[in-house]
This record gives structure tokens, sequence and C-alpha cells, in this order.
């Protein structure tokens, strides 16, 4: 046999096991927090923060999980943005490690629960202090132990 062609099977099976792995590592971190996820979909390159975040139930009866993007620039926190819980959403000016309430004075966002119209929700929220638009739009197939949402974070002024 070529060794040629025996060289090139093996990159190929090399390279299937290598996705069968990655696929396998995803699918097991997934599954240790299952509470509350962000899958990016950007492509667009102007978008600070684009995809799909879903809340789950924690073990606790009626609460969600929350997710915070911390927006760091050359090691400086810029701003954060919190996914959650449930239909919550809250942005707040600088980084810290503290959680922040989202009721307080210091959110950006008012109001800063999204209200159910039916079986839809969807908000937008201009920030001009921090040059940001956040809209957020409940997906389809939500349940009541997870509500999906399409996350969209730009700035308000495109910069060429």
């Amino acid at each position: 046999m070529n060794p040629i062609m025996v060289s090139g099977r093996l990159v190929r099976v090399l390279g299937a096991a290598c996705v069968v792995a990655a696929t396998l590592a995803t699918a097991e971190a997934v599954a240790q927090a299952p509470e509350s996820r962000f899958n990016s979909t950007s492509s667009a390159l102007h978008n600070i923060l684009e995809g799909n975040w879903q809340s789950c139930q924690d073990a606790g009866p009626g609460r969600y999980g929350e997710r915070v993007y911390d927006h760091v620039v050359n090691g400086v926190g810029q701003f954060e943005v919190h996914l959650g819980p449930r239909r919550e959403f809250a942005i707040f000016s600088g980084v810290q490690d503290d959680h922040r309430d989202h009721t307080s004075p210091d959110n950006l966002l008012q109001p800063f629960r999204v209200p159910l119209e039916g079986t839809r929700a969807r908000q937008r929220w201009d920030v001009p202090s921090l040059n940001l638009a956040l809209t957020v739009t409940l997906g389809g197939g939500s349940r009541t132990d997870c509500e999906s949402w399409f996350i969209l974070l730009e700035p308000l002024k495109k910069t060429s």
C-alpha cells in the first residue's frame, strides 16, 4: 500500500477523533452548568455580544440562573451586563466582583424586567452614557423551567 495513502487515512481518522472529543467535551461542559448558558452566534465584528442565552430553574423553586458579562478593554472594566435571572436584565458602569442588585438606581436599564405579553417578550434599551443598545427577545419554545433569549448588545454609534 502506498505510504501517502496510509498517511492521508491516518490524518482523516485523527481529525475525526478530535472532532468527536471536542463535541463530547462541549456536551460535558454544558451538562455541568445547565442553569445559565450563552451561545455566541455573532459574525458581525461591530456587535459586542450577540447570541442565545438561556435561564433555567436552579435547585430551588422559582429560582433561575443568571449570567454576568464583564466588558474589559485593555485591562479596564468598562461595564457589566447581567442576563437574568429569568426576565431581568441590568447594565452597570464599571466592573466589580460583588453582585449588584438589579433594583439599584445604578442599573442603567429601566424597566429592568421585560414584561411578558401573552407568550412574547421583547425589549430594547439605549444607554447613551456607555454608547450601548441592548435588545432582548424571548425565543420560541421557551418553557416554564427555562427561558431562551436572543441577545444583541451593540454600540449606539458605529465606529468605522
